[in-house]
């Protein structure tokens, strides 16, 4: 195989415009860009944490960002059990944390 350098001129993964998008986050406004997750609205926030492990209320948030480990879940538009990091925000989402709400930050 012979590498062939691609002009930025006729490249044709050219990058688009982003289009801003609002969610609304436990009653706080959000914003995000279309085609960004629910997970990486919220990360950019810096709010870590969005819920408690079952066993022992350890803080959860995205840990492995592929949608295995299942520690993102959230509830949108009133779905619960959403894996944030699977899940694509679209404008206008009402994402809300199961259980008790976490403190931003952590």
């Amino acid at each position: 195989m012979v590498a062939r350098p691609v002009p930025p001129a006729t490249d044709p993964i050219e990058p688009a415009a982003s289009t801003p998008i609002t969610i609304l986050v436990n009653g706080e406004r959000r914003a995000g860009v279309l085609g960004q997750t629910v997970a990486g609205i919220m990360l950019a926030a810096d709010t870590l944490t969005w819920r408690t492990s079952p066993v022992g209320g350890r803080p959860r948030g995205a840990f492995c960002g592929i949608g295995v480990c299942f520690d993102c879940l959230v509830v949108v538009n009133g779905q619960r059990d959403v894996r944030a990091c699977q899940r694509r925000a679209r404008d206008g989402d009402v994402v809300e944390f199961e259980g008790p709400s976490q403190s931003e930050g952590e």
